[in-house]
């Protein structure tokens, strides 16, 4: 009884948390949290209009970025999941914590995310967060994705990002 007890505790304190978190909470990554990893992701933000209840709208499908280090280099990609694949082999998928609008106009919002569960592997196994920043366009599009006619078409947003990929000192 005292385990349910605290699991229900646990939801009714958890749940509005975690919602105050997806809408617009910091994305500061917690304390003792070491960069494992820095890269520019380079790509595109892909957009499909979509047919919904409230008329036509974008709907991001993913991203299709390259990662590259410091030097200009290419060092992986970043595509929907989201996922960050580097050369070596190693890879993340990340999990939405919290999100802010850009300072830029026009450009995707700034992301902090926790690594899925088990999805940390290779170089990246020590990665327990991702966070986004210095975003540069992307943003949906504001028109061309209006009436049901429009529902299928997709566009490809230009855009770069700073990916920062975090360990949990905690977790050691």
């Amino acid at each position: 009884m005292r385990i349910l007890a605290v699991s229900l505790l646990a939801v009714v304190v958890g749940v509005p948390a975690l919602r105050a978190q997806q809408a617009g909470g910091s994305i500061d990554v917690p304390a003792g949290a070491s960069v494992v990893l820095q890269a520019t992701g380079d790509g595109v933000q892909i957009y499909s209009c979509t047919d919904a209840a409230g008329g036509a709208k974008w709907v991001l499908t993913g991203p299709d970025a390259k990662l590259v280090d410091a030097t200009g280099k290419a060092i992986g990609s970043h595509f929907a999941g989201p996922t960050w694949k580097l050369e070596d082999g190693g890879q993340v998928q990340g999990a939405l914590i919290a999100s802010k609008a850009s300072p830029e106009t026009g450009s995707v919002a700034w992301l902090l995310l926790r690594a899925k569960p088990g999805s940390a592997t290779g170089s990246l196994a020590e990665v327990s967060f991702v966070r986004r920043t210095e975003t540069h366009g992307g943003a949906a599009p504001a028109s061309g994705c209006a009436a049901g006619q429009d529902a299928g078409k997709t566009v490809r947003v230009p855009y770069t990002a700073t990916y920062t990929f975090y360990s949990d000192a905690t977790k050691k």
